[in-house]
């Protein structure tokens, strides 16, 4: 029998995030698309009995969840310095950067380690990340490219970009993630809806007021006059440090009913808010993957966003592209461009079905069984 081990351990934080969805959604898979004789394994941190239940069954069928001797603190810590802290020997697959990146001579048994870098953030935009995870990050890719078998990313273009600060060969992997399984309309979409108050017609997106999002440039697209008066709708945290949206809404001279944030949505919510928009805007300046523009084309929707390379790459032709700010460059001409994008949309209701037609189609090329068939197939390939 071969056991494919995958580390788990951002399943047992609080905190949600695309890691943790990341990490569930393909391990899941992962699991449902073993091959014959091969199982799956999950490894976590130490942490309590309720924990280690809570994670089994969030994986059903998982063959075993073995617990580490350190919490998740030291044991990244323990990892970031290459010391030999319960890394089972065997294939061993991490969908983060936590893993132990050692010289596999070391071991007494074979080993290879298939680890992820999902953005080059650490290296373009460390001020997203903060100062500690930063280091860490560095210093694991640093490991990754002494240690690693395999580096997967989500596009080529992350691959491209990572190959401007380490050079991992031809070790690198290309394997895109999805929508989740439970993002799709619930039987009480209609009093969800009435509840988070969608009116008739909406601009929809998701991030929040942290510069490389490109929320406040949105806002400011807003308030201009190509965008007609439509209303935006975001969800996600509302204040980062001292800046929030409705403060951004309210220093560009737009009433409270044109900008509403909604706070962080759960999958039902984010369904329902996705099904009724009119159309979804993500000016994000520097993804790794663009997950929402993926979730937006599930829906359908005419998807407008940046010309970053990441998410050019996964809307593949299926949306309306606008010029990112060059680098110093003021925001306000990006506001200019994505109100006349925004504007074009609305105006044009041929563009506007010819896009709803082109999201559905793009949405089929999405799904967590490939990718984690293809992360199979990684590990018989090493």
């Amino acid at each position: 029998m071969t056991t494919l081990r995958v580390i788990v351990d951002e399943l047992v934080g609080d905190e949600p995030g695309g890691a943790r969805r990341y990490t569930e959604e393909l391990t899941r898979q992962l699991i449902a698309t073993a091959p014959r004789d091969c199982v799956v394994e999950a490894v976590i941190s130490n942490v309590s009995d309720e924990q280690v239940q809570a994670v089994r069954d969030r994986l059903p069928g998982v063959a075993a969840v073995t617990r580490l001797p350190l919490a998740r603190r030291e044991l990244a810590l323990a990892w970031q310095s290459g010391l030999s802290v319960g890394g089972p020997p065997g294939m061993l697959h991490a969908p983060t950067l936590l893993a132990p990146l050692r010289k596999h001579v070391q071991l007494d048994t074979p080993q290879q380690i298939a680890v992820t870098i999902h953005d080059t953030l650490a290296w373009t935009h460390p001020e997203s990340l903060g100062s500690a995870a930063t280091i860490w990050t560095k210093t694991m890719a640093k490991r990754a490219r002494k240690h690693a078998d395999a580096i997967v990313v989500p596009t080529h273009a992350v691959a491209d970009r990572l190959g401007d600060f380490l050079d991992f060969g031809d070790r690198i992997r290309v394997i895109g993630g999805a929508p989740a399984t439970a993002l799709r309309l619930p039987p009480d979409a209609d009093e969800r809806a009435e509840r988070l108050g969608l009116p008739e017609r909406y601009a929809f997106t998701l991030g929040t007021v942290e510069p490389r999002k490109g929320i406040a440039p949105l806002i400011r697209a807003i308030a201009r006059p190509e965008a007609q008066g439509i209303p935006l709708l975001i969800a996600g945290r509302d204040r980062v440090g001292e800046r929030s949206a409705t403060g951004v809404a309210a220093a560009a001279g737009l009433p409270e009913d044109r900008v509403r944030p909604l706070g962080r949505l759960d999958d039902g919510d984010l369904a329902v808010a996705l099904d009724r928009a009119t159309l979804f805007v993500y000016p994000s300046i520097a993804e790794g993957f663009g997950l929402p523009i993926v979730e937006a084309f599930k829906f359908g929707l005419p998807v407008i966003h940046s010309g970053d390379a990441a998410l050019v790459e996964v809307a593949a032709g299926a949306s309306v592209v606008v010029e990112r700010p060059a680098p110093r460059e003021d925001d306000e001409p990006y506001a200019e461009r994505l109100a006349a994008a925004i504007g074009r949309v609305l105006s044009d209701a041929e563009l506007s079905a010819r896009l709803r037609v082109l999201a559905s189609d793009r949405a089929r090329a999405f799904s967590w069984r490939d990718s984690a068939e293809r992360v199979w197939q990684l590990h018989a390939d090493l």
